[in-house]
């Protein structure tokens, strides 16, 4: 990821909240108070998608970002978004708030009662 492409992340997130991206799997995870909310390949921005959120992505026009896997073409989670997004951090700021609190149920049902507790606690 240029330095160019995560200085605008930071700037695009701004109206939502301070992000941080660590490197990954040939890209990086786009993190925003320590949930991942995003993966950027290629100077790419994809974000965070569930049951409850894909059909919004999907309507503006945003596709999921599929890998090549070992035998076949793994399809993610995360979805392109709509261009306009990528604008203003105005713009950006549904799509953020969609793909934080996908990843905040996809956390819920992945963690344990325990941890989950201590994470809900924190808060």
């Amino acid at each position: 990821m240029t330095a160019d492409f995560t200085a605008h992340l930071h700037d695009l997130f701004a109206a939502f909240g301070p992000v941080s991206t660590r490197r990954m799997f040939g890209g990086h995870g786009l993190y925003h108070d320590g949930v991942m909310i995003g993966v950027v390949f290629d100077d790419a921005l994809y974000l965070k998608t569930d049951v409850r959120s894909q059909a919004r992505f999907e309507a503006a026009g945003g596709v999921p970002f599929v890998y090549t896997g070992q035998r076949k073409p793994i399809t993610m989670s995360y979805w392109s978004l709509p261009e306009d997004a990528m604008d203003s951090p105005q713009a950006m700021r549904p799509w953020a708030r969609l793909a934080y609190e996908a990843a905040l149920r996809k956390a819920r049902v992945t963690m344990k009662p325990r941890k989950c507790a201590r994470k809900a606690a924190k808060k």
